[in-house]
């Protein structure tokens, strides 16, 4: 497995698979062929179902500009190696230079049909190399058995030098977008004309005693993030734009409301990576590929174990979390309403946020021996998503996503 820094990527939102892998994509393809007067872009199978809603083709010409643009989405064709299919070509006059052929395959990573790893622009600060042997969750706990560490030790043990400056830099994101998440008002761009509500939620939040003031902040939190990602804002993938604001809002939770200290929620957010690459490793994050379960299912098992270290959890109790996060989220579908990261997503992350609060309670209460292994359920998200219609992943076809079509 990679680094768990490759995970964790600060751009804008409004979508890791549509906005921020076609951005990377495109930049790629700009310095390959920098003397073209015309880039022409093909989308295929989710990128051109909703890619006018996710801002990709508004991505797409902002970063090939100054030249001409031509991008032709290709409604229902699906190429076979990934639902996220591109093609560009470059042209100089009526002479193509050259053409290419890529998948944006979750997460903000990009790849070629049939490699191994995802393609790493210049200057990146992660790459494809290989950190980890372990590919699972279970190999990875025996590996701590036998050696007497923890999983933060079994990551600190492994990982490049760096990466906790990365992870910092990270956190800092996290808890900016949390800030101005909170603070902000108005209406989302898109033609929901979708209200914020952190704000509301935070205000009102704070009239009331424990529990009620410590859930109401959860979901202020969570909503925060979730909404500056709708409105283009900065935000880390975690593990995409769509599920981002999940993470943050436990880890803040944990630092602002308990007190924990900038090192223990780092530690967090370190196990929330590792998480996170199990599942990239061992099936998908794309919502395009296996619908929601993998995006909020993983952030809320990433968030789940987060807590359950920071709040001082055994390995046992902490793989239950995470388990427990992703298990109650599988068959969920990807089915946003015109194509936005706003109905459902922002309300998903909110309840996520709460939901992996609470697997982290149960799994603390119990010693941490359950029968269903999270490398079982991970499994078993990969088949239950690859049985998913596309109508439900992603494309805006079927689902909640019909209701505004109703409505009208």
């Amino acid at each position: 497995m990679r680094s768990i820094c490759s995970l964790f990527k600060i751009g804008n939102g409004p979508s890791s698979s549509h906005t921020m892998g076609p951005m990377r994509a495109a930049l790629i393809f700009k310095k390959r062929y920098p003397e073209a007067t015309r880039y022409e872009v093909n989308l295929y199978g989710s990128l051109a179902a909703t890619g006018r809603g996710h801002l990709t083709l508004e991505t797409l010409e902002r970063t090939l500009s100054p030249q001409a643009v031509v991008i032709r989405p290709h409604l229902g064709v699906f190429l076979p190696y990934h639902p996220n299919g591109m093609r560009f070509e470059a042209y100089r006059g009526e002479e193509k230079l050259g053409e290419w052929q890529v998948f944006s395959i979750g997460g903000g990573d990009i790849r070629e049909e049939g490699m191994a790893g995802n393609i790493i622009e210049d200057g990146a600060e992660y790459t494809n190399e290989k950190v980890y042997e372990d590919t699972n969750m279970t190999a990875v706990m025996d590996w701590c058995r036998q050696n007497g560490r923890t999983l933060w030790e079994y990551i600190d043990l492994h990982e490049k030098p760096g990466y906790q400056a990365y992870l910092k830099r990270v956190w800092e994101t996290m808890k900016a977008g949390v800030e101005r998440g909170i603070a902000a008002e108005g209406c989302l761009p898109g033609g929901l004309k979708l209200q914020r509500k952190a704000a509301q939620y935070h205000i009102k939040a704070m009239n009331y005693d424990r529990p009620m003031r410590n859930r109401g902040l959860m979901f202020a939190y969570a909503l925060a993030t979730a909404e500056e990602n709708a409105a283009g804002g900065l935000i880390v993938t975690a593990p995409t734009c769509g599920s981002a604001a999940v993470l943050p809002a436990v880890l803040y939770h944990c630092r602002q409301n308990y007190g924990f200290s900038e090192d223990r929620i780092l530690r967090g957010l370190a196990i929330a990576g590792l998480v996170a690459n199990i599942v990239q490793t061992n099936a998908s994050i794309s919502g395009a590929e296996v619908g929601c379960q993998g995006e909020i299912g993983v952030a809320c098992a990433m968030s789940a174990a987060a807590a359950c270290y920071v709040f001082g959890g055994t390995i046992h109790q902490i793989e239950y979390a995470a388990e427990m996060g992703l298990e109650h989220h599988l068959g969920l579908t990807c089915d946003p309403m015109c194509g936005l990261v706003q109905i459902p997503c922002i309300e998903r992350c909110a309840f996520a946020s709460e939901r992996a609060f609470d697997s982290n309670v149960y799994a603390m209460l119990s010693d941490g021996r359950h029968r269903i292994s999270f490398d079982q359920v991970v499994q078993v998200m990969k088949q239950t998503g690859h049985d998913l219609p596309s109508l439900y992943k992603e494309t805006s076809q079927g689902g909640l996503a019909l209701m505004h079509e109703n409505d009208n």
